[in-house]
């Protein structure tokens, strides 16, 4: 871009400033703010925690579209069966702040450090906490807390939570959901559990 054109800077905590580029320096572009606005976060909360993964490229496009979708807050999860407890947290905050300009947002997702996830089930303070798993029992459809103004959803490791994590996580009022009929890769759990509670 070129002196005189115009463009959007955004600071992922609400505000929207329509600028103009002054000066087009390589390392120090400089802009003249035009226009500033504040665009309250919306009220639904949808919070995706979900277990680390061994490719972490896959862990990325997963963050990549959770925050196309609106998640507002994404925990780590480190599970039973979690394979990889490496994070690289200032990659993957970058990825979510290029998700968010290239989707227009303004509000960036919570990014937290990976977490146990017995300290995530009680600390939760969300209206509705929803547990995706394999084991067979009776479940909701994840679709039904669809535009839920409060809402978090845990996703478990390749091999899916472990036995005791269930039954206290189900202990602690956590409602056991399903995301359709395939079992699903925990990065595509994650992408469509924020797509239909988002979208």
């Amino acid at each position: 871009m070129k002196p005189l054109e115009r463009l959007q800077l955004a600071d992922g905590a609400g505000n929207l400033l329509d600028a103009e580029i002054i000066d087009d320096h390589k390392k120090k572009c400089t802009v003249r703010v035009l226009k500033k606005q504040f665009i309250p976060q919306k009220k639904q909360r949808v919070c995706v925690a979900i277990s680390l993964l061994k490719n972490a490229s896959r862990f990325e496009w997963f963050l990549e579209k959770a925050t196309e979708t609106g998640v507002t807050e994404i925990i780590p999860l480190l599970c039973e069966r979690t394979e990889k407890q490496h994070f690289r947290f200032d990659r993957m905050k970058q990825i979510l702040i290029s998700a968010m300009l290239q989707s227009k947002q303004v509000w960036l997702p919570l990014l937290h450090e990976p977490t146990r996830i017995s300290k995530v089930i009680n600390a939760s303070a969300y209206t509705n906490k929803l547990i995706a798993h394999c084991r067979d029992e009776a479940k909701s459809a994840v679709v039904d807390f669809r535009k839920a103004e409060s809402v978090q959803i845990l996703i478990g490791p390749e091999g899916d939570f472990s036995k005791d994590e269930i039954s206290i996580t189900l202990d602690k009022g956590y409602q056991p959901v399903t995301l359709g009929e395939n079992r699903l890769r925990t990065e595509t759990a994650g992408v469509v559990a924020a797509t239909l509670l988002c979208i």
